[in-house]
């Protein structure tokens, strides 16, 4: 399976809710490309705005301002253009593997059987035959993860927006998921959009990094990711992946830095802000 693989551009955009005491700027003319077949990845800290950006790119919630490029195309109607993969699994625990893969297309109005036709191969091709007929309980969390990307990728959409998938997970269930989603992508060539607070996995997966802000959500700086693909857990090692995430820590510490001067100490002494 090869997805059809897609531009994405993001300008100016900028969203604000309304409060009780005026309006909230949540983001602030964020910039950002995601060419043809690039693995992309957005990290900031806690509230910045990261999971509203992914809203808006999804087609979930209209921005206040600013435009949204697919292909070149400012597009009104994105649900159509995009497959999005929340935080949990959400997977359906009475429906087997199969089905729970196989939702995606049942909700675009193909049969059952079809869309297990087109869901087994895909288990198989990327190591969950062998789980078809399983119970969603009776898979682990890593599992569950593999099931619930597996769902996205059929939907067939050229953009995959994957908001923190391995978050929940434990450190070495999660490298392993990230060698398993680099060596999936780089088969079916789609475009990936991904939120993420973890550093590592930020640069194992990505071709760019985009580096936000606390709110206003704003990206602060871009980092190019010029690391050999395919990626193996002993790259983590090399002093090239090393500088890179030392570059990425310093412009996250800076970011905060730069948060801290504009936030109030509260009672306790800590920024208030957060």
């Amino acid at each position: 399976m090869t997805l059809a693989r897609t531009h994405l551009e993001l300008v100016g955009v900028t969203k604000r809710f309304a409060g009780n005491d005026g309006d909230v700027e949540a983001l602030a003319g964020v910039d950002l490309v995601a060419a043809d077949g690039e693995f992309v990845s957005l990290i900031g800290p806690s509230g910045c705005g990261k999971s509203t950006l992914f809203t808006i790119v999804a087609g979930l919630e209209d921005a206040t301002s600013g435009r949204v490029l697919i292909d070149g195309t400012e597009m009104r109607d994105r649900l159509g253009a995009t497959a999005y993969m929340p935080q949990h699994d959400a997977l359906l625990e009475w429906r087997r593997v199969i089905d729970n893969v196989g939702l995606s297309l049942q909700l675009q109005g193909v049969g059952r059987r079809e869309a297990r036709r087109r869901a087994v191969p895909l288990l198989e091709r990327f190591g969950l035959g062998e789980f078809t007929r399983a119970w969603p309980w009776q898979l682990s969390g890593g599992m569950r993860q593999r099931v619930a990307f597996l769902r996205t990728v059929i939907a067939d959409r050229p953009l995959l927006l994957l908001d923190e998938p391995f978050g929940a997970l434990d450190g070495i269930t999660r490298a392993d998921l990230q060698q398993w989603l680099s060596q999936v992508w780089a088969e079916v060539g789609s475009t990936v959009l991904l939120v993420t607070h973890d550093i590592t996995e930020a640069v194992f997966l990505s071709d760019r990094i985009y580096v936000m802000g606390p709110r206003p959500g704003r990206i602060v700086s871009v980092l190019d990711v010029d690391l050999p693909r395919p990626r193996s857990a002993a790259l983590r090692e090399d002093a090239r992946f090393v500088a890179v995430e030392q570059r990425l820590r310093r412009d996250l510490h800076s970011a905060m830095l730069s948060w801290g001067e504009f936030s109030t100490p509260g009672p306790d002494g800590r920024q208030s802000g957060a």
